[in-house]
């Protein structure tokens, strides 16, 4: 009797993206890239995940380094997009309290009865909780070829994260970041401005290849603490409204790190005596008069007409070595489509969901808008250069 062959998919697919891998590696212009999507505020990154894939699309955020999805929940805020489904991976696997991964996550995890690493993570805007899992990521590069990555993440099965993305990539440089995980030493992307329409897309990508580079390029030393090893740290001298300068602490002395880059909030937050001081000269460099005594705005600074190049300031971004100009269309928005409010996109961390890291500064997505960002964690230094986005 002729022994059967069970055919197995798994193999073939896995067979198939090692294929690409190799093919990928063994050419050097090609970037895993993944698209980013303007959404609601935030960035989306693009990727699939599993086996077969599953496209997913993430927030973008440097600002925490735990990568996560939704998976059937019991507790869920998100209705809209579909869930990841690990059962219908051959490629996912629960990871135990015992591994390297688990371990990693620090005081996020937590051991289940059955052994099973669980994370349970908090954002200003909600909490993740779920099941440490294996599986594969699969993103495109700058040739359209797929390059896969073995990773850990989290399955949340119950959150009250209450914003529409399917989950959140962290890039930040702690280790178990995306960035981190793949050994990435390196990564740039491209933000759109606040606003643009959903079908135009930009770009973030990895590794060798996506250095920031060539003429109008500045940059600043990158600061990564032990303490709070997630986190992007570098040092805001001050900002000049126009031809006057604002600097950062009234004394004129500034701490090395002061300022972190958070691609998932929107704002750009100061301390509130570097806000106040800001928004004095904001507002004289401005002839039109500001609402008042809107109950929709609060304190934010706001105008009924729209703050363009001929009406509002240039704003300079003074990081330690590198100047950073914003046009008004980067500094100012328009909050609520619904009213003709344009507002001031700098807020201060006191009395707000950011009130915990009054004291720092935190250089929100707003401002980092059509200017190619890059990250070089062996130089230890952050990139930033002139772009339009949309063209990316």
């Amino acid at each position: 009797m002729a022994s059967s062959v069970r055919f197995d998919p798994c193999f073939l697919v896995a067979s198939i993206l090692l294929y690409y891998v190799i093919g990928l590696l063994a050419t050097a212009h090609n970037v895993p890239q993944a698209q980013l999507t303007p959404y609601k505020g935030q960035h989306l990154m693009k990727v699939s995940i599993g086996t077969p894939p599953v496209d997913i699309y993430g927030l973008t955020d440097t600002g925490s380094s735990l990568v996560w999805t939704r998976c059937p929940c019991d507790v869920c805020y998100n209705k809209i997009h579909p869930k990841f489904n690990p059962k219908k991976s051959c490629t996912y696997s629960e990871i135990s309290c015992q591994s390297e991964q688990c371990h990693l996550l620090l005081d996020e995890a937590a051991c289940s009865p059955q052994n099973i690493c669980n994370f349970n993570t908090g954002y200003a805007s909600g909490l993740s909780k779920g099941v440490l899992a294996k599986e594969k990521v699969t993103i495109t590069s700058t040739s359209g070829q797929a390059v896969s990555f073995d990773i850990a993440f989290g399955c949340a099965h119950n959150d009250s994260f209450y914003f529409d993305a399917m989950g959140i990539f962290g890039l930040g440089p702690g280790p178990s970041s995306f960035v981190s995980q793949v050994g990435c030493k390196r990564f740039s992307y491209c933000l759109l401005p606040y606003g643009t329409d959903p079908s135009i897309t930009s770009k973030i990508s990895f590794g060798n290849g996506s250095e920031v580079v060539g003429d109008g390029v500045v940059s600043t030393p990158l600061i990564v603490t032990k303490d709070l090893p997630s986190y992007y740290y570098v040092t805001l001298e001050g900002i000049s409204v126009g031809d006057t300068y604002v600097p950062f602490n009234s004394s004129g002395k500034v701490s090395k790190g002061n300022t972190f880059i958070d691609s998932g909030t929107p704002q750009f937050g100061l301390p509130l005596d570097f806000y106040d001081r800001l928004v004095v000269e904001v507002k004289k460099q401005i002839s039109i008069d500001p609402i008042k005594d809107d109950s929709l705005l609060g304190t934010r600074l706001c105008y009924r007409t729209e703050i363009t190049n001929e009406n509002g300031p240039i704003l300079t971004i003074h990081f330690e070595g590198a100047d950073v100009k914003l046009k008004p269309m980067q500094t100012f928005n328009r909050p609520l489509k619904e009213y003709e409010y344009y507002c001031f996109g700098i807020t201060s961390t006191a009395n707000s969901d950011l009130a915990s890291w009054d004291g720092l500064g935190i250089y929100g997505n707003y401002f980092q808008a059509n200017l190619l960002i890059g990250y070089d964690l062996e130089t230890m230094m952050v990139s930033f250069k002139p772009t339009d986005c949309t063209k990316q």
